[in-house]
């Protein structure tokens, strides 16, 4: 049974998870793979609790916005 975990910045729609969560459970249904052993883990990481280029990516991707 696989497990996928997602980390994502804090803020997309409930939509586009959703979308997040069909798109990697049918990656894993098109390997033969039945759609209720796959389950999916999204964490939502505030921005400026994210790393990038050794500064939080508040400040390394100010203008990176999720998807909504």
């Amino acid at each position: 049974m696989p497990v996928v975990h997602v980390y994502i910045w804090k803020g997309m729609s409930e939509e586009r998870i959703k979308e997040i969560i069909e798109g990697i459970t049918n990656v894993f249904v098109n390997m033969g793979i039945p759609t209720q052993a796959v389950e999916v883990i999204i964490q939502e990481i505030p921005k400026a609790h994210w790393g990038i280029d050794g500064k939080p990516a508040t400040e390394s991707r100010k203008d990176a916005k999720p998807p909504i």
